[in-house]
């Protein structure tokens, strides 16, 4: 994949796919549901609600949250998977699984119905103890390491690899390549001030659509207790229960349409910027860090006192 920098310096990269933000953001929204993100239990991830998610793309992979009800019961998650397929039938997200037993079975169920894509989210130590079918797309989770590096080199059967990485340490793969695809999951810190990366270039690295917010648009994500959010990490902003309603009567809930009507310009700070329509921002990582859903904390060009904090990794150097 091409990608270009300000002095068109960027060239092929080592199959990174997206960087600091999720994948799908350079598709145009239709106005329809396009993704189900479900999770399958708290996550037995490094990274907790509790002390704050440092994720750019947190919301595919496996994080630690607190569970406030009961699972949901097999039966009701195949029932969701099903409505699912009937009414989008496009991008099927197995995360947050507790049990690999489980996210095997679902993964198994759900390449049987008409969805197109299943990306079942599975951490590097588990990858090789489950067994996919062969038309579901694995995305094998890891956190950077020289030892994990040298196995995701050699990795077989994954179609992707979700490289969660500091901005101080992304220079250490520029010399590396993969066997299959890579996002590149920035690790943010809690506040602008820590940044230790440049955080424009990773903003504008990848085109995003600028119509509707990028990565809110055509989302839904279920909890491994059923609530339904606009992001699996807003967990505050519940639209309501699959265990009261179906898929059909949730997507005509107002609050879930409202977040994907989101335009840019109706951020303070975004809508007279000239890089809001090839910059994505995350609405997640902003209201765990600001306590706003509409903040702007992680944006250098709203702070302009703070804009020599970032003296470290330009993005331009990964390639």
């Amino acid at each position: 994949m091409e990608v270009n920098g300000n002095d068109g310096a960027f060239t092929k990269a080592q199959n990174i796919v997206t960087l600091a933000k999720p994948p799908w953001v350079e598709r145009e929204h239709n106005g329809k549901l396009e993704r189900l993100i479900l999770q399958l239990g708290s996550g037995k991830g490094e990274f907790s609600e509790v002390e704050g998610i440092p994720r750019s793309i947190g919301c595919i992979g496996n994080n630690k949250f607190i569970l406030r009800d009961a699972s949901l019961e097999l039966e009701r998650i195949r029932e969701v998977i099903r409505e699912f397929s009937t009414i989008s039938g496009k991008d099927l997200y197995l995360t947050n699984y507790d049990d690999l037993s489980l996210l095997e079975e679902l993964s198994r169920f759900s390449a049987t119905l008409p969805i197109e894509n299943v990306y079942p989210v599975v951490r590097l130590e588990d990858f090789e103890k489950i067994s996919f079918p062969t038309n579901v797309k694995p995305i094998v989770e890891a956190r950077y390491s020289h030892k994990n590096i040298k196995r995701l080199q050699n990795i077989e059967g994954a179609y992707t690899v979700l490289l969660m990485i500091k901005g101080e340490e992304i220079w250490s793969i520029k010399n590396f390549s993969f066997p299959c695809e890579v996002y590149i999951d920035v690790l943010f810190p809690g506040s602008l001030r820590k940044v230790d990366f440049d955080l424009m270039e990773a903003k504008r690295t990848f085109k995003a659509h600028n119509k509707f917010h990028p990565c809110l648009s055509g989302t839904l994500a279920i909890t491994a207790e059923g609530f339904a959010l606009p992001c699996p990490l807003l967990r505050n902003f519940v639209v309501g229960s699959v265990r009261e309603l179906s898929l059909k009567q949730i997507l005509r809930k107002r609050r879930l349409k409202r977040s994907w009507k989101l335009r840019k310009e109706e951020i303070e700070g975004c809508k007279l910027c000239p890089f809001s329509s090839t910059c994505h921002d995350c609405r997640a990582l902003e209201y765990y860090a600001s306590g706003d859903i509409m903040g702007l904390e992680y944006c250098p060009l709203d702070h302009p006192s703070r804009h020599n904090v970032q003296k470290g990794f330009m993005y331009k150097k990964l390639i």
